[in-house]
């Protein structure tokens, strides 16, 4: 059984230095700086071990996503939104959220690109990125109950808006002020008589 143990923390060790690998490239070049070689050798393991981990760039770039939003959870569990509203205090998440992708616009770049270009391949990491939104903006909301069905289905349009909002952004197709009054404007869908805990 201990050696298990020691297996799993020393993949886990491995995992992490990979991530965090690819996040510094990412920050520093975009998605083009994200080179499995490149990964494998800033991250100190074999090329082979990278790709029995993460087959392909997107899948590692998708993972990547998933370790920010783990982050951003984390933050939002020790640092809470105070706006009085369950949709105030989504929306002051997300744009706490759009904030740090600003200061780090090639790595949000590059995020954004992997989940564009995830085929049938990469399903099951993009679904997890899905549950992580949704679970942000539920926790968010701070529901003392269940989400009613209107609260689900609001959670769902405003985490599809948060992501067309980033790529227009990525895109230059939105200014900043544009997506700040999306979010903000998406966050209203949130109905304002969900139970608060």
């Amino acid at each position: 059984m201990g050696r298990i143990t020691a297996l799993t923390v020393r993949q886990e060790a491995r995992r992490r230095s990979i991530l965090d690998a690819s996040t510094r490239l990412a920050a520093g070049g975009g998605f083009d700086a994200v080179q499995m070689r490149e990964v494998a050798e800033e991250s100190g393991v074999a090329l082979g071990t990278l790709y029995r981990y993460f087959p392909s760039k997107v899948h590692l770039l998708v993972a990547v996503m998933q370790d920010q939003l783990g982050q951003l959870h984390d933050t939002l569990r020790d640092r809470p939104p105070t706006a009085p509203t369950p949709g105030e205090r989504v929306a002051e998440t997300l744009l706490r959220a759009f904030r740090a992708l600003q200061r780090e616009p090639l790595l949000a770049d590059a995020m954004v690109r992997a989940l564009i270009f995830a085929d049938r391949s990469v399903r099951a990491e993009v679904d997890t990125v899905s549950v992580l939104t949704r679970a942000i903006i539920l926790d968010a909301m701070r529901l003392g109950a269940e989400p009613s069905a209107e609260c689900v289905s609001a959670v769902r349009v405003v985490e599809h808006t948060w992501h067309a909002a980033l790529v227009s952004w990525l895109a230059a197709r939105a200014p900043v002020e544009q997506v700040r009054e999306d979010i903000r404007t998406v966050c209203r869908l949130i109905p304002e008589d969900a139970p608060a805990s």
